[in-house]
């Protein structure tokens, strides 16, 4: 691997704020439902930032420890990186084939502290490590001990993930660099080498607002999508996977490409009535964030409804895929810390509940949308060559079907 052929600087730490990006589903106006926020993501929920760190360089044959290197991570801070408060919080597993570190804790506690970050399957311990550095490093630390919340999904098709690139630096600076606008999506962060329903997938982000006589109530999520089969991919309801069935990964060079590996060259045309995967593989790790109050337990309900999200775009959680969602609430601030013996907190009535539900399914789908139309063509380790879904082509499946304004 030469330095010349290096696509993007080895250390990127991309700043959150407002940007232009490809149209998101919002822009499109696809009738996914519900209302979004100002921003259409997880900032919409006072106080919580985003931060990402994203690792690209090299091409060509993949060599272990040198790449090339499509990686990242992602962290979720519930108040912002300046405030230690815990939130009510509560975690769901679709399916188990998968990390989510912390959770043990938040099921006793009912309390994530700290933030939430999302790297690749290999990384997880260097990014747990890395939080707990920052955690105790500041100030104001509020405890000796930390139990960081890290999920994974697996990017060992593009990315080099036994090489161990995630380091402890990248981590800081997205827990540093984090901050309230509109994160960057697509091939960003822990989801720079992902791949969702057969596209390049990533990270996405997007949020619901209930209305006035509802409470007003704002519910965002940000996920980074890794899984599920191309034939399955829906969007409002249009089988857009079976509207566009090329495009699917190839080899970009023009060496001769084994029998039994399953790809094909990109110049190659894709045999007519070839099968698609037999099974599903990947994984999805959703956060959902609320200003509604809520309790664990109701805080559990919300995150099981993220189920019902994917199941909408397509996924069904098979034996290989790590589905795994957290659920926080940013309501009932000073709830654990504080100087009083008996502490007061606020919670939703469990009838007024549902919109949340259904605002955290609405949601869900529309942040693997917005990661879908977000993330561009990418070629990583051994030439393989993932596409990013072509907008128009969706589009026009949405318009052959009735579903656009």
């Amino acid at each position: 691997m030469r330095a010349s052929i290096i696509l993007l600087a080895a250390f990127l730490v991309i700043p959150v704020a407002l940007h232009a990006q490809k149209p998101r589903e919002r822009d499109l106006e696809l009738p996914i439902g519900g209302t979004p926020g100002t921003l259409d993501a997880i900032t919409d929920v006072a106080g919580v930032e985003v931060g990402h760190t994203t690792l690209i360089s090299g091409s060509g044959a993949l060599v272990v420890g040198k790449g090339p290197v499509r990686t990242g991570v992602t962290v979720i801070h519930p108040r912002g990186k300046a405030n230690a408060d815990p939130v009510f919080a509560a975690w769901f597993t679709l399916n188990g084939n998968g990390e989510m570190t912390g959770t043990t804790w938040i099921q006793e506690s009912g309390l994530l502290e700290g933030p939430v970050a999302i790297t690749n399957t290999h990384s997880v311990g260097v990014v747990r490590d890395a939080i707990i550095q920052w955690e105790v490093s500041k100030k104001n630390a509020l405890q000796p001990w930390w139990l960081p919340v890290v999920a994974e999904t697996y990017d060992g098709g593009l990315n080099d993930i036994n090489g161990f690139h995630v380091k402890a630096e990248h981590v800081l600076a997205a827990l540093d660099g984090a901050g309230s606008g509109l994160p960057k999506e697509g091939a960003v962060g822990g989801g720079t080498g992902m791949v969702c329903h057969g596209f390049k997938g990533g990270i996405g982000t997007a949020s619901r607002k209930l209305p006035a006589e509802q409470g007003g109530y704002t519910v965002g999520v940000l996920v980074q999508c890794n899984y599920g089969l191309r034939r399955d991919l829906r969007i409002a309801g249009v089988p857009v996977g079976e509207e566009i069935t090329d495009l699917t990964g190839c080899i970009a060079n023009t060496a001769p490409v084994p029998a039994d590996s399953g790809r094909r060259r990109c110049d190659e045309p894709r045999p007519p009535g070839a099968a698609d995967e037999a099974l599903e593989q990947g994984s999805i790790i959703v956060v959902v964030a609320t200003d509604a109050p809520l309790l664990p337990h109701q805080l559990k309900r919300i995150a099981t409804r993220v189920s019902i999200g994917v199941g909408r775009q397509g996924g069904f959680g098979g034996n290989g895929s790590g589905d795994i969602f957290v659920a926080f609430s940013t309501a009932n601030a000073r709830a654990w810390f504080n100087d009083q013996p008996v502490t007061d907190v606020k919670m939703l009535p469990n009838d007024r509940i549902t919109p949340l539900f259904q605002a955290t399914a609405q949601a869900t789908e529309a942040a693997i949308t917005n990661a879908l139309l977000a993330a561009e063509t990418m070629t990583g380790a051994n030439d393989l060559r993932i596409y990013a879904m072509p907008v128009d082509r969706m589009l026009a499946a949405m318009k052959k079907y009735g579903r656009l304004p």
